[in-house]
């Protein structure tokens, strides 16, 4: 087990994990998620395993539940104590997302991640990420 700085959220049962410094959008991308049907899995700080070949992430247990939401402050939520890992997305500035990336991954806390990288602030982020757990990132990669 390692411990991530991160926030993850499930989609479709996927779980997704959204990467950036203090400040970058994660909680704030993960809310707009959940309000979309997205499930939390943990905010901040997650844990990643790897089991038979498999990443998986769950919360550690003091901050189960919990998201920070500036201007709001700390709320509980449900969440999920488990989620397969598919997909990891670094949140930058709009100004750096590529329009025709190249393929690439993450890798941290022992496991590897296709990656995404996008505005965690543009309208379009959720259903990006979405349509990329959807068809996968492999498929988009190969559809260039």
């Amino acid at each position: 087990m390692a411990l991530v700085y991160a926030t993850a959220v499930a989609l479709d049962g996927q779980g997704v994990l959204l990467l950036g410094p203090s400040g970058s959008g994660k909680s704030d991308l993960a809310l707009r998620l959940i309000d979309e049907g997205a499930l939390l899995i943990s905010d901040d700080q997650v844990e990643v395993t790897r089991d038979e070949g498999a990443f998986f992430a769950s919360p550690p247990q003091p901050i189960a539940g919990l998201i920070e939401i500036r201007g709001v402050g700390l709320l509980r939520l449900p969440y999920l104590t488990r989620s397969l890992l598919a997909l990891a997305v670094e949140l930058v500035p709009a100004p750096l997302v590529e329009r025709l990336p190249d393929p690439a991954t993450w890798t941290g806390g022992g496991i590897t991640l296709p990656l995404l990288r996008l505005d965690p602030f543009a309208a379009s982020t959720p259903a990006k990420l979405r349509l990329a757990l959807k068809v996968g990132p492999l498929s988009i990669m190969r559809a260039q």
